[in-house]
């Protein structure tokens, strides 16, 4: 009897509200995609925050997620682009929710997927910032290169440009990663995927000499494997650290344009399409899964090259 009365209808409902709610069916989406998809910590974050709102969304409208409809779904990007969201941001929140409800109906929990079809809004192509050869040089020249501190930014913007990797790769790095004798660094990318990218001899050189003369006055006789540290006891570099160099010394430099460690990522692929590098070796380097993705700096030399073109040609 007790085996009968799992199986029945009331015992039943309550076995869904307690495994079955909104925290149950996301928490589950976020572990598949840690876990068998191997997404990055950033992507799961983002997805957890906009699945937080469909969960608030739901409980709002007084039912569960799996009780969504087509309808409220539609009614949710609504809210969401009204609310202030931006075209990208909306665009996914959209993918999250379309990858929860398919991840919902391949497990059984739903029998109809009212997100099959859900389009994200349009969002407006916008070409990639990045630094002029003159606003690089200046940056690069900024640092106090009589300083711990100062080797430390220099060695850390050198390698940004060389490199273009991403700042969660770069504050990931350790020492043990930089083969500057073999001319290249190892770093693990998105979804923990390793990839090699070559490191130039200024790069090269720079993290010799901090590694020398900065690096040890910053730890202060403390052990780390990280290669960029702070100067507050010598701890892992932040992400927001990071942001804090590259705005300082864009300062010092003189550099008003917008500045970020994605501005020289975008600058060191930029640079290196203008020479002529092919574009599967770009994406190779920066780490992207699709070529798609590299393309949009093919619309940066385009739009560079058109307004060449307008300045310069006599019947432009």
């Amino acid at each position: 009897m007790p085996q009968v009365r799992r199986r029945g209808g009331s015992t039943r409902r309550g076995r869904s509200s307690r495994t079955s709610g909104p925290r149950a069916e996301i928490g589950g989406y976020l572990r598949h995609l840690e876990v068998e998809r191997r997404v990055s910590r950033h992507t799961l974050e983002a997805y957890g925050r906009d699945l937080g709102r469909l969960a608030a969304f739901a409980a709002a409208h007084g039912r569960p997620i799996d009780k969504l409809t087509r309808a409220d779904l539609e009614a949710f990007v609504r809210q969401a682009m009204t609310s202030g969201l931006s075209a990208t941001s909306t665009a996914r929140l959209v993918a999250a929710v379309r990858g929860l409800f398919r991840f919902l109906r391949l497990t059984g929990a739903i029998d109809q997927n009212p997100a099959d079809d859900l389009r994200a809004p349009r969002a407006v192509t916008s070409l990639p910032r990045f630094l002029s050869l003159d606003d690089v040089d200046a940056l690069l020249a900024a640092p106090d290169g009589g300083t711990p501190r100062g080797l430390r930014d220099r060695a850390l913007i050198e390698v940004l440009y060389a490199t273009g990797l991403r700042v969660s790769e770069l504050c990931g790095l350790r020492v043990t990663d930089v083969r500057a004798d073999a001319g290249y660094v190892q770093c693990f990318g998105k979804g923990s995927k390793q990839r090699i990218v070559p490191l130039g001899d200024a790069a090269a050189a720079a993290v010799a000499r901090y590694l020398a003369d900065g690096r040890p006055s910053l730890l202060r006789g403390r052990q780390s494997p990280w290669l960029f540290v702070n100067a507050r006891g010598g701890e892992r570099l932040s992400r927001v650290g990071c942001w804090k160099i590259l705005k300082g010394q864009g300062r010092r430099a003189g550099i008003r344009a917008h500045l970020s460690p994605h501005v020289l990522r975008h600058s060191f692929a930029t640079h290196l399409l203008e020479r002529g590098a092919d574009l599967r070796a770009i994406q190779a380097m920066l780490g992207h899964a699709d070529l798609t993705t590299t393309q949009i700096y093919t619309h940066v030399l385009e739009a560079r090259l058109r307004d060449v073109y307008d300045r310069f040609h006599p019947r432009a």
